[in-house]
Order: structure tokens, then C-alpha cells, then sequence
């Protein structure tokens, strides 16, 4: 087995710190959730290189820097409730477990939902609910929410989700067609949203009746 905690804090240092993430609590969670768990191979050398990896059904596990760098612009203090749209490998849901109060997450694909249960089942992991469903839709079941984190590209930011989103939230989601999008934040004031443009950036396309059409 390959020394993960190592390799962990080689990740910190090189992708997150060298790169401006800056958050003291998003780089210890980065550095402590293990990374390798999460993908279909645990040995794989490749587990925590600044890339994205493919975790089946033609979904991925995004870069690291990507997680981080979302997770910080969540700016969450440790109480908030999280809606993540598009659980995948649960890596994700991982990191918000470590910094807010309870996540709510949403996978269209049951079996990486059961693959991602599992994993945060046996990382111990029990404030995080993951339900198979269409992301696009949210999850109106457990609204409102103090946070909306959106893993896959997104024509516009969903109804649903605004609606569901409580006064003041935030929301980071790459907006775009298929090929390139902008990861973008936008805080809810009143029934308006107020947007901010952070990078570029690549994401697998959202899939439901307010994304695309599944190909």
C-alpha cells in the first residue's frame, strides 16, 4: 500500500497551497480524506494526480485543485447545510462532510450512489445522505439550503435550485454548454441572484430535465 497520508500532503502543498488556495480548513480536510478511497482502483498511483480520474459510467472524480478550489468558494464556517448535485465517487460529499453541518447529495446513476454510500459508510462519514434522483431538480425534500454545490456543467443555474437555495446562500456550478464552461458563484438575495466569474473549466455534462438530454 502506498503511503496515502504522504501522498496527501505532497498534493496539498504542490496543487492546492502553490496554486492560491488559501482556506486553512479546506486545505486540512484536503489533506486528511483519503483520496484513494474513492476511486474504482485504491492502488492506483495515479489517485492523487492533478487531474481528473475516471470512476465509471463515464463520469470522473474532478482534480483536485478543482475540489478545493469549489469548496472554497463555498466559504463555509461548519454549520451550513450543503446540497451537492452529482455525488459521483462521494469524494466531494467527503470534504463538505468535514467542514458543514450535514450534505445532501444527489446521483442520477444508482450505481455510483451505492459505490459512494459505501465508501462514506465506511469512512465514517454519517452526516452525509446521497439519494438517487435528477440533480437538475435539486432535492426539495430537505430545503432549504445554506450552500448548493454543482459537480457537472450546466446550461443556466436551475430554478429548482435557486428556489431551494435560502436567503443569502451561496452557489458555485460551472455554467456553459458541453464542451467549456465558467465556474461561477452566485449568492441568493431575495428572488435575485448576484453572479461572480472565478475560471474556466471542463466538467461532464448535467444530465435532467433542466441539463441535457442524456446521450
Amino acid at each position: 500500500m502506498h503511503d496515502s497520508a504522504a501522498e496527501r500532503r505532497r498534493m496539498v502543498d504542490s496543487q492546492l497551497r502553490h496554486r492560491g488556495i488559501a482556506d486553512p480548513r479546506v486545505l486540512a480536510a484536503m489533506e486528511k480524506v483519503p483520496r484513494h478511497r474513492f476511486i474504482p482502483n485504491p492502488e492506483d498511483s495515479a489517485a492523487h494526480g492533478d487531474h481528473p480520474l475516471s470512476i465509471g459510467s463515464g463520469q470522473t472524480i474532478s482534480q483536485p485543485y478543482m475540489v478545493a478550489l469549489m469548496t472554497e468558494c463555498l466559504r463555509l464556517q461548519g454549520d451550513e447545510h450543503v446540497l451537492e448535485i452529482g455525488t459521483g465517487s462521494g469524494y466531494q460529499s467527503a470534504i463538505l462532510a468535514e467542514l458543514s453541518r450535514r450534505v445532501t447529495s444527489v446521483e442520477r446513476i444508482p450505481s455510483l450512489a451505492d459505490r459512494a454510500r459505501e465508501a462514506l459508510r465506511d469512512l465514517g462519514y454519517l452526516n452525509v445522505e446521497v439519494f438517487v434522483g435528477d440533480g437538475s431538480m435539486g432535492w426539495a425534500e430537505d430545503a432549504p439550503y445554506d450552500r448548493i454545490i454543482v459537480t457537472a456543467a450546466a446550461p443556466e443555474i436551475a430554478k429548482p435550485w435557486t428556489d431551494q437555495l435560502g436567503e443569502g446562500g451561496r452557489m458555485v456550478v460551472p455554467l456553459g454548454d458541453r464542451w467549456g464552461q465558467t465556474l461561477t458563484v452566485a449568492t441568493k438575495h431575495g428572488t435575485k441572484l448576484e453572479y461572480e466569474r472565478i475560471c474556466g473549466c471542463v466538467f461532464v455534462p448535467l444530465v435532467g430535465e433542466h441539463g441535457w438530454a442524456e446521450e
